[in-house]
């Protein structure tokens, strides 16, 4: 499944990078999410609790950053895995600086199997959009 999205901070291009790399900001904004734990440069384990219609799960997830440019892109990949299935993705994140404000660009591809995928296949493109934006929006608030 692709999954792509763009979104406007009102802050500049590094403000925005510094929020997008601080795993206590990323932590209280990805939805579900009861923390995340350094494990390396650049990795993290975090435990999340979601839910595509009436399946809900706790998944325990790597997620890791690489491909980094400084105030311009990096891509991330998560790897997770469940009671009810796994849900694994990678996607590039680009930011351009548009005058006082920057743009964040998502392009990504995502791979969900069982329980979840078989129950929830009609709602996870929805669901996953969904998420991504209460992530965002909640970046969006951290950065103002």
């Amino acid at each position: 499944m692709n999954i792509s999205g763009s979104y406007v901070f009102n802050a500049p291009v590094e403000k925005v990078w510094d929020l997008l790399l601080d795993p206590n900001i990323l932590a209280s904004c990805m939805p579900g999410c009861e923390g995340l734990e350094p494990i390396g440069e650049d990795e993290y384990r975090a435990v999340l609790n979601v839910g595509i219609g009436p399946i809900r799960g706790r998944y325990s997830a790597k997620i890791s950053l690489g491909d980094k440019v400084p105030h311009q892109s990096f891509r991330l990949v998560i790897e997770s895995s469940g009671s009810s299935g796994f849900a694994n993705g990678e996607a590039a994140i680009s930011l351009v600086a548009e005058e006082d404000k920057t743009r964040v660009q998502v392009e990504g591809e995502s791979q969900v199997g069982g329980t979840v995928a078989r129950v929830g296949q009609r709602m996870m493109g929805s669901a996953a959009k969904m998420m991504m934006g209460r992530f965002f929006s909640c970046l969006q608030k951290a950065a103002e």
